[in-house]
């Protein structure tokens, strides 16, 4: 074999073997591929495990700096905007009958909405989460609950007759939290209703129907911007029940007593109580009796009714 056949044998193996090693590497990529995209599937639910963990030891720990039992709430600066996830709620009691709403009264602003149950009334998380404040307060809450949910929003449920979680303690979405009552500053039996956000209260119905036992959507996108204007259509579209003021005397609604269907089946019917009333006054302008009006608002025949608080009379 000549010179110039030798070279060309050896250029034709070289060719061969330079074009072997690249589809070697493609076929060890193509086995390794699945291996990657499992391992991939691997971290990422290792990753989920983690976020999962550390919801479960500090809901929305993005938002909030700290986690402290000794406060209701600690005002922060509020994000420009943020998305609040709202499905997977459940509403802290089946009552419709909201008796106060957010926003200015009696000169100073109130900063959550009043919905209208009885003592001893079951009141339920609004959403998983985990409880971070179980105390009693005087001259507000009273007994009150705080929880901070996974979706950013911090609850709070003032007034009960008592409280069924501790502090700590982790919650689901429904789960019984307390009992309806009338313990701190309160006129009357009600669950008052507060949510907020890095501490700032936010108008409830922005989130929550009442009227229609719902949320407002499966997400709620809170904007700096928007929020003044929004919380006032939010007022007025799902604020308080009836004509859509407080005016009128009467306040028409389902039966606050833990959802039960009214023995009549039909409509509960309150009075809002004014200046100068007593029991005897408003059971003859309802033409109902004295004891009507005591076994439906738990009230003995010497109690003494404040301007402003809703009686039950049907």
């Amino acid at each position: 074999m000549d010179l110039k056949k030798i070279l060309r044998t050896l250029a034709i193996s070289a060719a061969f073997f330079t074009a072997a090693v690249p589809s070697s590497a493609q076929d060890l990529l193509a086995r390794q591929a699945p291996i990657d995209r499992k391992m991939k599937v691997v971290d990422t639910l290792a990753l989920q495990n983690i976020i999962e963990r550390e919801n479960l030891e500090s809901p929305s720990a993005a938002l909030y700096q700290d986690w402290d039992n000794r406060y209701a709430h600690r005002e922060t600066e509020l994000p420009d905007s943020f998305r609040i996830n709202l499905r997977h709620f459940c509403m802290p009691t089946p009552s419709r009958v909201i008796t106060s709403n957010f926003g200015p009264r009696w000169g100073r602003r109130h900063k959550g909405l009043d919905i209208k149950v009885y003592i001893g009334d079951t009141i339920r998380a609004a959403f998983s989460g985990k409880v971070r404040v179980v105390r009693y307060e005087g001259g507000g809450y009273g007994n009150y609950v705080v929880i901070r949910h996974n979706n950013g929003l911090e609850t709070i449920y003032g007034h009960l007759s008592k409280q069924l979680v501790e502090e700590n303690q982790t919650v689901k979405a429904g789960q019984p939290i307390g009992l309806g009552g009338n313990t701190g500053r309160s006129t009357g039996s009600h669950l008052h209703f507060e949510t907020r956000l890095c501490g700032v209260a936010l108008n409830p119905a922005l989130f929550f129907d009442f009227r229609d036992q719902d949320v407002t959507g499966d997400y709620y996108v809170f904007r700096k911007s928007n929020y003044e204007r929004e919380s006032a259509e939010a007022s007025r579209e799902r604020g308080k029940v009836g004509s859509g003021s407080y005016d009128a005397d009467d306040v028409r609604g389902t039966s606050a007593n833990s959802g039960a269907s009214l023995a009549s089946g039909g409509e509960a019917l309150y009075h809002k109580v004014s200046a100068g009333e007593t029991l005897a006054t408003i059971a003859q302008k309802r033409g109902v009796s004295i004891d009507t009006l005591c076994r439906l608002n738990h009230l003995s025949k010497n109690s003494k009714v404040r301007p402003g608080r809703i009686l039950r009379y049907s």
